[in-house]
Order: C-alpha cells, then structure tokens, then sequence
C-alpha cells in the first residue's frame, strides 16, 4: 500500500533551492502566509517550508502550521503548474484555527494556478526537432 504522504520528489530540500526562492522569483501572500515561486524545468511544484520561531516560539504551533501547509499542498499540486514554492507564515497564523488557515491556502493556490511559467533553456539545451 502506498502512503499518503508527499513524495519526495515534490519538496524542496536543498538550501540552494530555497536561496534562489529568496533573491529571484515572484510573491505574493495573504493575511497569514507570504509564498514565494520560480518557474523549474522539472513538470512538477515543489514546496518547501519557511515557518520560524517569529510565528510562534512553541514548535508545537510551528508544526501544525506546517502539517497544514504540506496537507493542502498535497491535496491542490496535481492542478498547480510547474514551480519551486517557498511557503513562509506570519505571526497572524499561529492563533487562527485549521480550517481559516486551509481556506487561505486555497486562495494561493488559485492565484498561483494563473501563473504561466516561462522556463529558459540551458546553454547547449537545443529547441527542436532537426539535427544539426
């Protein structure tokens, strides 16, 4: 039987990923959550998580905030295009309840799903069919 969880492949673990989130992509956010995005060549999203101790200085708050994060994530990255998220939370989403909290999370979802990535190629990457 296969888990439920998210895939591997589907989360960001390197700290390159998560430095080239922070200096070069698009933004935009809510009440309780800032997302951060850049266009991959991969065919998939990934998320990576951002939650600190300024949210809530109980890791128990900061774990929750993620599971909730990773749970949605996990139910909407089947109809979000191809990008690499850096989901980080604010200070507001450590008193709220999960159901606020996955209601805003969809509306980002829905922003996110008009965004149209423009991936460029490598240098040496050809762009065709005809053999040189």
């Amino acid at each position: 039987m296969r888990a439920a969880g998210l895939p591997r492949e589907a989360r960001l673990r390197r700290a390159g990923d998560f430095a080239a989130l922070r200096h070069a992509s698009g933004r935009f956010g809510g009440r309780c959550f800032s997302v951060r995005y850049k266009a991959n060549a991969l065919g998939h999203p990934r998320l990576g998580l951002a939650i600190s101790k300024r949210v809530s200085k109980r890791a128990v708050e900061r774990n929750r905030i993620k599971r909730l994060v990773r749970e949605s994530f996990r139910r909407a990255r089947l109809e979000l295009p191809p990008v690499d998220l850096m989901v980080m939370a604010r200070e507001q989403a450590s008193g709220l309840p999960g159901p606020e909290l996955l209601a805003e999370l969809q509306v980002l979802w829905k922003k996110l799903r008009s965004f149209k990535p423009e991936v460029t190629l490598k240098p040496g990457d050809t762009a065709g069919t005809i053999a040189r």
